[in-house]
C-alpha cells in the first residue's frame, strides 16, 4: 500500500487534472556581455541571458581553468606524497554512483601513473553498508591492511567511519562536493570546495572534479621532489583522464558553472576523438551513439544510466572495473552487463512509477483546493536501488519536491529526494533534523537531490515536518512551472548550420540550459512513432515552401494526433538530426502551447 503525503487531507476528490500542470512561458531575461569577434551574435546573446558576460568567460580551453586553491589541498597532496616515498597501501572509498565511480576510476589510474607501490579500491554495496565511509565499510576495509585512505565524493559526513579509521590507527583524506554538517569529521586532510574557510570559487565541482585537482597538486608535488625522475617514470598528463571528468561531472548533475564547463568541454573533445576509457567507447557502443556527435547530455542520458545500474541493482565495482580495463573486449564485455543491468532497472522503474503514479491520480487536496507542496512515497515492494529515479519522474510531472522511500533490510526506510528551482531540499532535510533530532537517521546532498535514512515509525512525523518547513520556507510561485525560453528564432536561422552553431556552442546543462525557443508554425503533417511520440513537418506560416521536421516525445494519445489541428505554437530546441549518415535540422519539442 502507497503511503502518501497529504492523504488525509479534504476534500477527498480525484485531481488527475491537477498532476498535468499547465506550463508558464517566460522570456528569459537579456544580459548584459562584452564579447568579441570569436563569439557568433546569436551565442553571445544566449551566454549573457545565462549570465555570462564575455569571450574569457565562455572560453573552455584547458587554460580557462581555475587554478588548484582548495583549502588544505597542498597539505593533503603532501600527506599523499609521503605516502608515495614510504611505498604505503592506498584504498580509495568510493560511491556507488556515476560521480563516485569515475572518481574512483580516476584516483586509480593517475595514482598508479604517477607511480603510486600499491592501490585498490572499495566501493560499498548500498544493500548492505549504506552510503560512504560507514564502520561497517573500514571494517571491511581493515581487512585489506590499507596505510591510507582516500574517500572520494563522499566522506563529510563520515564522523563515526572516520573516527573508527583513527582508531585503528589509518589516517583518512576526504576529498568530496557535498555540503558539510555544522562540524567536520577528523580527518587527516579535507579537500572540499562547499566546507567553511575554502575560497575556491568554482563551489559546483563534482567528486570527480575535485580528485582531479587534488591529482594536479599531487603531481606537482611529486615533481618538485624529484620523485618522477628518482622513479624512471615519466610525470603523467592527467588531461588523458578528462573523458572520466567529464562523464563524472555530467552524470551528476552539477551546476554547469564556466569552470565545469572547462571539464566537460575538454573531456568531449578528447572522446570525440577517440581518445577516451575503452569502457566510456563500448558504453556509448552499447547505447547506439557515434562518438565523434558527442554531446553532454548523451553521457548524462545514455552512458551514465549503465554506469549507474550495477550501483542500483547490484555492484558499483562492475561499473569501476569498465572504466578501468585497457582491454577493448573485456570493456565490451562488461559494458553489455551494464546493459543488461540497465534494462532490468528500467522494468523495475517503470513498474514503480506505475504505482506511484496511479496513487498520485487520485491525490487529495488542502482545503484551498491546492496540491501539497512536498510529496511522500513509500511501498514495501519498491527498490531501494531505484527509488531515486522514481522521485525524479514524479517530481518532473507535479513540479513538487518528491522523496520515494524503500525498506531496508533491517526495516528502515531509505529515501532518496529530487527538488525544484527554487527548494534547497538539502536545506529543507537540515530544518527537519533541527526540530527533530531524532527522526532522521542520516541525511545529506545538494539543492536538487539528497538522501536520508529513518526509522519506519518517524515516517509520519517526518512527512509532517517536511511539509511544514515547505509551508513556512518556500513561497507559492515556486510550485508553478516555468518554461524559461529564448524568445522566437527567426525562421531563416532554423537551419542546420545554426543547430551546430547552438550544438558546438555548449556544453549545456544544469543551470546553464540548452537554448529553447518559441513559434507559431502550421502543420504540414503529423503521426505517431515508437508508439508514443509525435512526429511532425511543420511550415513557416509566411513562407510555407519553409518546412522543417519536428519530434514530440512520450505525448498525450488522448490529444495527438489530431487532424483538425491546422498550426501549432511551440516551445522547442533546434537540434542536428543524423538518419542514414546524413544531417538535417530537427525541432526538439518541449511543449504545445494550445
Amino acid at each position: 500500500m502507497i503511503s502518501l503525503l497529504y492523504s488525509s487531507l479534504s476534500p477527498a476528490i480525484s485531481v488527475p487534472e491537477a498532476v498535468t500542470h499547465r506550463k508558464t512561458i517566460q522570456r528569459r531575461a537579456p544580459g548584459d556581455g562584452d564579447f568579441d569577434e570569436s563569439v557568433h551574435p546569436l551565442l553571445a546573446q544566449l551566454y549573457a541571458a545565462r549570465g555570462i558576460t564575455s569571450a574569457a568567460a565562455a572560453n573552455t580551453a584547458l587554460n580557462a581553468l581555475l587554478p588548484p586553491a582548495l583549502k588544505d589541498i597542498e597539505k593533503a597532496a603532501a600527506i599523499l606524497a609521503d605516502a608515495f616515498d614510504a611505498k604505503k597501501r592506498l584504498l580509495i572509498v568510493g560511491d556507488f554512483d556515476a560521480d563516485g565511480a569515475t572518481s574512483t576510476a580516476l584516483g586509480v589510474l593517475a595514482l598508479r601513473a604517477m607511480g603510486a607501490a600499491d592501490v585498490d579500491f572499495l566501493v560499498p554495496n548500498r544493500f548492505e553498508y549504506g552510503y560512504g565511509l560507514t564502520p561497517e565499510i573500514v571494517a571491511v576495509a581493515r581487512d585489506l591492511t590499507p596505510d591510507l585512505i582516500i574517500t572520494v565524493d563522499n566522506g563529510i559526513a563520515s564522523f563515526d567511519g572516520i573516527d573508527a579509521c583513527n582508531a585503528l590507527g589509518i589516517p583518512v583524506i576526504v576529498t568530496d562536493h557535498h555540503l558539510p554538517a555544522d562540524s567536520l569529521p577528523a580527518a587527516a586532510a579535507i579537500v572540499n570546495p562547499n566546507q567553511p574557510g575554502c575560497d575556491f570559487p568554482g563551489k559546483g565541482l563534482a567528486g570527480v572534479g575535485v580528485m582531479f585537482y587534488l591529482l594536479s597538486v599531487l603531481r606537482a608535488e611529486l615533481q618538485s621532489r624529484g620523485w618522477f625522475e628518482a622513479q624512471n617514470i615519466a610525470a603523467p598528463n592527467l588531461a588523458q583522464y578528462l573523458d572520466l571528468v567529464a562523464l563524472g561531472t555530467v552524470a551528476d548533475v552539477v551546476p554547469l558553472e564556466p569552470n565545469n564547463r572547462v571539464l566537460i568541454a575538454q573531456g568531449l573533445r578528447r572522446i570525440r576523438a577517440g581518445r577516451c576509457r575503452p569502457g566510456i567507447r563500448a558504453l556509448l557502443q552499447v547505447a547506439g551513439k557515434e562518438i565523434n556527435n558527442l554531446v553532454a547530455t548523451d553521457l548524462g542520458f545514455t552512458v551514465g544510466p549503465r554506469l549507474n545500474a550495477a550501483g542500483r541493482l547490484d555492484d558499483m565495482s562492475e561499473g569501476i572495473r569498465c572504466l578501468l580495463t585497457d582491454s577493448e573486449d573485456e570493456a565490451m564485455l562488461l559494458a553489455r552487463e551494464l546493459d543488461s543491468l540497465n534494462r532490468q532497472r528500467r522494468e523495475i522503474e517503470r513498474d514503480m512509477q506505475r504505482q506511484a503514479e496511479s496513487a498520485i491520480d487520485s491525490l487529495q487536496l488542502d482545503d484551498a483546493g491546492a496540491l501539497p507542496r512536498g510529496i511522500c512515497l513509500f511501498d514495501d515492494s519498491w527498490h531501494q536501488g531505484v527509488v531515486g529515479l522514481v522521485a525524479s519522474r514524479i517530481k518532473e510531472k507535479l513540479h513538487r519536491p518528491v522523496i520515494a522511500f524503500a525498506l531496508t533490510e533491517d526495516g528502515k526506510l531509505k529515501g532518496s529526494g529530487r527538488s525544484v528551482p527554487g527548494v534547497h531540499l538539502r536545506d529543507m532535510l537540515d530544518l527537519v533534523a533541527k526540530r527533530a533530532p531524532a527522526v532522521l537517521s542520516h541525511f545529506g546532498g545538494h539543492a536538487m537531490a539528497a538522501g536520508m535514512t529513518l526509522e519506519r515509525e518517524h515516517f509520519p512525523e517526518f512527512e509532517r515536518l517536511f511539509d511544514a518547513v515547505l509551508q513556512e520556507r518556500i513561497e507559492a510561485h515556486v510550485f508553478q512551472p516555468v518554461l524559461l525560453s529564448d524568445g522566437e528564432l527567426p525562421c531563416e536561422q532554423i537551419n542546420l548550420d545554426v543547430a551546430h552553431l547552438l550544438r558546438d556552442g555548449g556544453p549545456w546543462g544544469q543551470q546553464f540550459p540548452e537554448p529553447l525557443f518559441e513559434g507559431e508554425f502550421d502543420i504540414v503533417s503529423q503521426r505517431i512513432v515508437g508508439e508514443k511520440h509525435l512526429k511532425l513537418v511543420l511550415a513557416d506560416p509566411a513562407e510555407r515552401s519553409r518546412i522543417i521536421d519536428a519530434i514530440a516525445f512520450n505525448v498525450d494519445l488522448e490529444q495527438w494526433p489530431d487532424e483538425s489541428r491546422q498550426s501549432v505554437r511551440a516551445v522547442y530546441k533546434l537540434d542536428v538530426n543524423v538518419f542514414r549518415n546524413r544531417e538535417s535540422a530537427q525541432l526538439m519539442i518541449e511543449y504545445f502551447d494550445l
